[in-house]
């Protein structure tokens, strides 16, 4: 990873980068704990952090020098001192991931020139090895079997809340990472919501329940999404269900190598369009997804990015009624040069509780 980042260093003309962003972090060096940077060089790597972290950062990344920032008193002198003994004239730094104090800090403290740059890591991680993909795929069997839990506890009666928290012990017992985020889980009218929190409202009968959750596995992440009825579905459920359960599968079925990502977003809407639902869906129908659950490449009507072999995203297309609720239904894939392989296996027909 290292080899290839220093590539993009040297495109961008740069000696140094400081890395911010926790994932960016992590897929350089395989660190795992919290407020910690990397500075990169074209010699030598360093992990800056504090004492809370730096066994930790010893015993997983042996390939770095490891400094404490506060044995030198400031973060940005740290930075300034990394800088000078490796002769840095221009450090990078992560551009959306430094705030104001601390550009301020190392723009006060730090001799080199600063070069802010955007993405320079993140471009390597849309690509992903067949160890990152094995990690994936690890994750969405675990958010499979938790899923097939779940259904049990999907009752009359039972709140939102209660729902989630026992969706997130499930993942746990499955072997989920311990830090994940917090998944969605709501019901009735409140389906409508794309990201709705779960709240202390109570499944009734008839209610869509949806449920957008994940695991983690080795830091790599799932997502998926269902959606559910308890009790007997109506006719405009059932309606309304099929046409986005055909506006997924369609989608699906236009993911592959070398197109273009709005091709996959103009697939997903053929099924809504004379339905009088169209107006209702939300144009990012998709993600990529891997050490953050929302990264490159972005799917919608104006993205141009060329969808890559290994490359995994999400396909959730969703119809969403303001006071009436909606359906989504979301699925992880790896793109292939063919097509692509759906590593969520949970059903997608309509489940009546």
């Amino acid at each position: 990873m290292i080899k290839k980042f220093i590539k993009e260093m040297k495109k961008n003309n740069i000696e140094g980068m400081l890395i911010s962003n926790p994932q960016n972090v992590r897929y350089l060096s395989g660190f795992k704990g919290d407020d910690t940077y990397l500075l990169i060089t074209f010699q030598s790597n360093y992990v800056i952090t504090d004492a809370r972290y730096t066994e930790q950062a010893a015993q997983e990344c042996p390939d770095f020098e490891v400094i404490d920032w506060r044995d030198i008193g400031k973060f940005s002198r740290a930075v300034d001192y990394a800088a000078k003994k490796e002769d840095i004239s221009k450090l990078g730094i992560e551009a959306e991931f430094i705030n104001y104090r601390q550009f301020i800090d190392l723009k006060n403290d730090v001799k080199a020139k600063l070069v802010p740059l955007t993405k320079l890591v993140e471009k390597l991680r849309i690509i992903k090895t067949p160890e990152e993909i094995e990690c994936a795929r690890k994750a969405c069997d675990i958010s499979d079997r938790a899923f097939n839990r779940i259904l049990s506890d999907i009752k009359i009666g039972i709140t939102e809340k209660e729902l989630s928290a026992k969706l997130q012990y499930y993942l746990k017992l499955e072997g989920s990472d311990a830090r994940r985020y917090e998944n969605i889980f709501i019901s009735g009218k409140r389906t409508s919501l794309l990201h709705g929190i779960p709240s202390d409202k109570k499944v009734e009968y008839g209610d869509f329940v949806l449920m957008d959750f994940g695991a983690g596995y080795n830091g790599y992440l799932s997502d998926m999404t269902r959606t559910v009825v308890v009790g007997k579905a109506d006719d405009k459920k059932k309606e309304i269900y099929e046409i986005e359960r055909k506006s997924e599968q369609d989608a699906i079925n236009a993911v592959k190598s070398k197109i273009i990502a709005k091709e996959v977003y103009y697939a997903s809407i053929k099924a809504m369009e004379n339905t009088g639902y169209l107006e209702y869906h939300y144009s990012g129908i998709g993600h990529g997804v891997g050490l953050a659950i929302h990264e490159e490449p972005f799917i919608g009507p104006k993205s141009e990015h060329l969808l890559e072999k290994n490359s995994i995203i999400t396909i959730e297309p969703g119809i969403y009624i303001p006071g009436w609720g909606g359906v989504r239904i979301e699925d992880q894939v790896v793109v292939t040069d063919e097509g692509c392989e759906i590593l969520t296996k949970s059903p997608r027909n309509l489940i009546e509780l």
